[in-house]
């Protein structure tokens, strides 16, 4: 069993599903979860979760795209558990997908790339600070499908994907000295989420039209479920991992393969 026994993670973004998730399984591992957001009531149902689980959660506010906010709140959670040991950003980024490039305005397309490379830059520089004088500790990150290939009608949410995964590799090379490790896990999207939940339940048909696709698209014909991505994320971020760092963990199903693309099994029925 994976163990992260006197470990702290600080979570941004903790209110979202996949992130709350995380938090989830990060405490049942044993650590101490600090999250944070900017709705703190979504926060806190989280953390009285863990508690009543049995686990260590505290909840703040705070507001990943403020410098000063996320320096004080990491400072706080030194002060009180002596060290912050995981940083995990799963903040909103304003992401506008499903328009063509020609139809997307620039302010659409441009301000996920804005608001997700600067909170995970203020949160990665104010976590590598404390890292540092600890000589340990790991940076994860998350993206999706369009980091690793074209994906049409993505607007600049494919940009925003590469942005990041270039962010966790320099950050891997440059503070690997210090025994910061940098990773990130890239998702196809988890049908469990509740932003699939959400999109499912207002559009029923389209949505059912869009999971067969994103499925077909993959090599198992499957997408990976929340509990699949926090498990990776247990692994990383645990001392199981600890030679691993400066890489993003495809968990696109084999979608960034582009090998498997409405491939028919009929076709190899020969080969059986």
């Amino acid at each position: 069993m994976i163990s992260l026994q006197n470990k702290n993670a600080v979570i941004y973004g903790a209110g979202g599903s996949l992130a709350g998730a995380m938090a989830r399984v990060f405490a049942k591992a044993g650590a101490k979860v600090f999250l944070s957001g900017i709705h703190v009531d979504k926060v806190q149902k989280v953390a009285d979760e863990i508690i009543a689980s049995g686990g260590y959660a505290e909840a703040a506010e705070v507001d990943a795209l403020n410098e000063k906010a996320v320096n004080d709140h990491i400072a706080s959670v030194v002060q009180k558990a002596g060290t912050a040991d995981i940083s995990f950003n799963a903040a909103w980024n304003g992401v506008v997908q499903g328009v063509p490039l020609t139809d997307i305005s620039v302010k659409d397309f441009v301000t996920p790339i804005n608001m997700a490379i600067q909170s995970r830059f203020i949160t990665a520089v104010a976590a590598v600070k404390v890292m540092k004088e600890q000589k340990s500790g790991v940076i994860l990150n998350l993206t999706a499908t369009p980091g690793g290939i074209g994906y049409p009608y993505t607007g600049g949410f494919a940009p925003t994907c590469a942005a990041i995964e270039s962010l966790s590799r320099n950050l891997a090379a440059e503070f690997g000295v210090y025994g910061i490790r940098s990773v990130n896990i890239r998702s196809g999207g988890s049908p469990d989420s509740k932003v699939f939940k959400d999109a499912i339940e207002s559009r029923p048909d389209i949505m059912k039209t869009v999971l067969s696709n994103l499925e077909g698209d993959t090599m198992l014909k499957r997408l990976a479920m929340m509990e699949d991505i926090t498990n990776a994320a247990l692994f990383l971020v645990s001392d199981m991992a600890a030679t691993i760092t400066g890489v993003t963990i495809d968990m696109t199903v084999g979608t960034t393969g582009a090998l498997n693309y409405r491939v028919n099994q009929p076709a190899f029925n020969e080969f059986d």
